[in-house]
């Protein structure tokens, strides 16, 4: 089999499995749900128990899964980059504003979990297309 030929084949088989990534997205946006009104609203010893649990049962669950993947297609790394460096963004400017502007403010958490599982959902929409 010629290299191109591998090539493809391997590229074929990386678009048919990509949808993983798309689950994996899907997943890490329901967790912004989760995790920003719980680093928002909640205070003292008990929220950052619950906080660090629930991020590092939620981190720590999606890089097994990602680790056990076989192929990811072109392009992932990028769009990997992208959206977590997007996350990062819109958490970090939540998590500031929330604690010094907005503090215990619940319209604003539900604007900030939305903002943060935001790049997560739209990485996923277009994870599926790309596929």
């Amino acid at each position: 089999m010629s290299e191109y030929a591998e090539a493809k084949r391997m590229e074929t088989a990386a678009l048919l499995s990509s949808g993983w990534y798309a689950r994996y997205l899907w997943v890490f946006a329901a967790g912004q749900l989760v995790l920003v009104p719980v680093s928002l609203l909640w205070h003292g010893a008990g929220q950052a128990v619950v906080f660090t649990v629930a991020n590092m049962l939620l981190v720590g669950g999606l890089s097994v899964y990602a680790a056990r993947q076989r192929v990811v297609r072109r392009g992932f790394g990028l769009k990997h980059g992208l959206v977590i460096g997007t996350w990062g963004a819109v958490f970090g400017a939540a998590v500031v504003l929330g604690t010094r502007a907005f503090r215990d403010d619940p319209a604003f958490t539900v604007v900030a979990a939305v903002a943060c599982a935001l790049p997560a959902a739209v990485g996923a929409m277009t994870e599926r297309r790309a596929a």
